[in-house]
């Protein structure tokens, strides 16, 4: 990286500023930047995922069938109740002890299951997760947790949707699912965007919690490349610099919210054609 520094802006920059750029380009800290991947990743397929289940929610809320209604209910009570940590760290750990289970009954002797002395059974019965199944893990996790949310901001939206519309839509003899697809889903976007932006930037927040699922995100990588460094031939390299990463970390997350809060301002403009609006 440094070899491609003109010579003009090496002499401007000095020896002290070259070093500074040597260092912050060395292998660590391009793995820090590159961990940037899992956090956007996380975000974005937990956000439509969690649209996806607030949708899903929203529509058992309102269903006139009892049981979905029920469903619907426990769903968005329950799990709104459940902190976003705790919900984090059990799916996923369920998940795999659920599947070495299966994976005991099918490959493990009943010698092995009378002689365990810890889990799982035996070797054949152990799933050892990667980076990318944990992730797809932590985005269903997030999905899941934050399509609870969702599923109220979305339930309000279409209570919102003017009633007569919709009688005129049943009058023109579409169907109920019809009704709830083409015209409440299609026009409560325009009341809903506001509180969904509000559940979007929480679930951004919820990434930073992803070092927990042995991910190495940015979060983790700060805590790396901040902590004091002792070499034994060279002794301290640095001290504690973990608050400088920390900054660097609000920094970026201040501006992903920035870039969110102008990307649901589109968003409601779009939605908002064609709507009428009271003068």
């Amino acid at each position: 990286m440094i070899e491609l520094i003109p010579d003009w802006l090496g002499n401007w920059l000095g020896q002290d500023g070259l070093d500074t750029i040597k260092y912050l380009t060395n292998g660590k800290h391009m793995a820090w930047y590159s961990s940037v991947k899992f956090t956007l990743i996380a975000a974005v397929l937990g956000g439509v995922l969690a649209v996806f289940f607030g949708l899903m929610g929203a529509a058992m809320k309102q269903s006139k069938i009892a049981p979905l209604r029920w469903i619907g209910n426990i769903y968005t009570t329950m799990v709104r109740g459940i902190p976003d940590v705790l919900f984090l760290l059990f799916f996923p750990l369920a998940l795999e002890q659920l599947a070495e289970l299966v994976m005991a009954y099918m490959y493990c002797s009943p010698e092995q299951w009378s002689n365990a002395t810890g889990w799982p059974v035996c070797r054949e019965a152990q799933w050892l997760l990667s980076t990318n199944e944990y992730l797809l893990m932590a985005c269903l996790s997030f999905g899941i947790v934050f399509g609870a949310f969702a599923a109220n901001v979305i339930y309000g939206a279409m209570q919102a949707v003017p009633k007569g519309q919709l009688e005129a839509a049943e009058a023109f003899g579409f169907t109920e699912k019809q009704i709830l697809w083409r015209f409440q889903i299609r026009q409560m976007w325009v009341y809903a965007l506001p509180g969904l932006s509000n559940v979007w930037l929480l679930l951004l927040k919820a990434t930073s919690l992803l070092s927990l699922l042995q991910i190495t995100d940015i979060v983790s990588w700060a805590d790396r490349l901040g902590a004091p460094n002792y070499l034994s031939m060279a002794g301290l390299v640095h001290p504690d610099w973990r608050w400088k990463y920390y900054l660097v970390l609000f920094i970026f997350y201040i501006l992903l919210t920035m870039i969110s809060e102008r990307f649901f301002a589109f968003l409601q403009v779009r939605a908002s054609r064609g709507m009428a609006r009271s003068n």
